[in-house]
């Protein structure tokens, strides 16, 4: 009988005390009402209950681990259907004068009307001065009335009030306070924009608001697009600046997790540090680096303490490269490893030759016949080793030795001027498909030579 009351007197207080928990929270619930008691529940409860009320995948809905910002549209709006490609960049004020509006404006005028039709600009205005914002929006709004009619450029604007804390931060790598502030502050600008462009077009290109752009960029990065789609394996970015955070491709499906990953890690280091490790993450071991490269940073002071910024990308090339496919010879005797294809492929690479003889040369052979539109030839470094004597010649009929090919028929298109050609329009010259690109010697000289660059443009035989 004692073991049996014992049992009830357990099993009294016990119900008891739940009956008093159940009074707490409910009588805490009739007083803060539901709507307050749900603002007072934890987050992370909550995130949980909603997972497991879905079946559908969380993944695949692209909405996990939201980021609570308000936007504030301030030009523009978001086209209605996804692009090939939306740019991203953002802009603070800077003590030392404004780059945005020539970059937008080399973004623009680089591109084919087709081209702009294919993509869309959003710029972040990421600085908490009123009377700079409502300035540059007005500027803006003058310079790209048509662009912001038709869709090619939205401009936002996010209220301070909503970063996290930007000071008593942790001082990695021993940064002063206001620069760890101005990187981690700029992460977080990089997260609101890549998070904000998500879904508006197939892959997203990060920019900085101090750049020049390379002609017919965006049919470039299709090109590489499809030419890495096509290889095994797997890639996160891909690079069309050797510089900072510049020219940095990524695909839509990726953006939520890189927007998160810049949040949660935005007092660490810098963004363009950060990066790199999205990447590896991404299990993309090394950078895919496409040369020449497409952007070029312009800005010369910069918008941290408006310091004086020097950095150039060798690598820039602003007319569009698409030399095809060649062999490339000459006869000239080579300085070290400054072999001729160097001439012809993109890259800060060029061809060094010893003194040229009367018809010495430099001779591309394409693998297909090809209509030479635009013919481009620079020779010489800082004024000097500059071709003085030469003419520029397009061939049919390849001829083959053991040594080298050729072709049978050259004709004369023009000669260099001051160690430079250029000509346009070369198809209503030569009309007919070309198999090889030579720059014919005239005069020996006693001086080096150097060939920079021969670049073509061309059109469908």
């Amino acid at each position: 009988m004692r073991r049996h009351s014992k049992k009830k007197k357990v099993a009294v207080v016990a119900l008891l005390v739940l009956g008093g928990l159940y009074f707490l929270n409910y009588s805490g619930f009739v007083q803060m009402g539901p709507a307050s008691w749900l603002k007072s529940t934890p987050r992370a409860l909550t995130w949980q209950v909603e997972r497991l009320v879905s079946r559908e995948s969380w993944v695949e809905r692209g909405d996990f681990l939201l980021l609570n910002v308000t936007y504030q549209l301030l030009a523009g709006a978001p086209p209605t259907q996804q692009k090939f490609l939306s740019v991203g960049l953002s802009s603070v004020k800077r003590t030392k004068g404004s780059y945005l509006v020539p970059t937008l404006q080399s973004l623009f005028s680089q591109s084919s009307p087709e081209e702009r039709s294919s993509m869309v600009v959003v710029v972040l205005l990421a600085d908490s001065d009123a009377i700079w914002t409502i300035n540059t929006v007005t500027e803006m709004k003058v310079a790209f009335s048509s662009e912001l009619k038709r869709g090619q450029l939205v401009v936002i604007h996010v209220p301070l009030d909503q970063y996290p804390p930007l000071t008593g931060l942790k001082r990695n790598y021993n940064d002063p306070p206001d620069r760890v502030t101005f990187r981690s502050k700029q992460n977080l600008d990089y997260s609101f924009l890549i998070h904000y462009s998500a879904g508006l077009g197939q892959y997203y290109l990060q920019l900085e608001d101090d750049v020049l752009s390379a002609k017919n960029f965006l049919t470039t990065i299709r090109r590489r697009v499809e030419e890495q789609n096509s290889k095994r394996g797997t890639w996160a970015m891909l690079e069309f600046s050797t510089l900072g955070y510049i020219g940095k491709l990524y695909k839509s499906a990726h953006l939520p997790l890189l927007a998160r990953f810049l949040f949660l890690f935005y007092q660490e280091m810098p963004c363009d540090w950060l990066m790199g490790h999205f990447r590896e993450l991404m299990t993309q071991r090394e950078p895919i680096i496409f040369k020449p490269s497409l952007f070029q940073h312009m800005g010369m002071f910069s918008s941290f303490r408006g310091t004086y910024n020097k950095l150039k990308d060798k690598n820039f090339e602003e007319g569009v490269y698409n030399n095809p496919s060649a062999d490339v010879y000459s006869n000239m005797s080579t300085y070290q490893k400054n072999f001729p294809k160097l001439a012809w492929e993109a890259g800060e690479g060029f061809f060094w030759g010893r003194s040229p003889e009367k018809g010495s040369h430099l001779t591309v052979v394409f693998l297909t016949a090809t209509v030479v539109t635009g013919i481009l030839v620079e020779t010489g470094s800082g004024g000097k080793d500059l071709l003085y004597s030469a003419q520029v010649e397009l061939g049919q009929d390849v001829v083959s030795s053991k040594e080298e090919k050729t072709c049978k028929e050259f004709r004369s298109v023009g000669a260099l001027e001051n160690g430079r050609f250029e000509m346009s329009e070369v198809d209503k010259k030569v009309r007919s498909a070309s198999w090889c690109l030579r720059v014919l010697v005239t005069e020996a000289q006693k001086d080096w030579v150097i060939i920079q660059k021969v670049r073509i443009t061309t059109k469908p035989s």
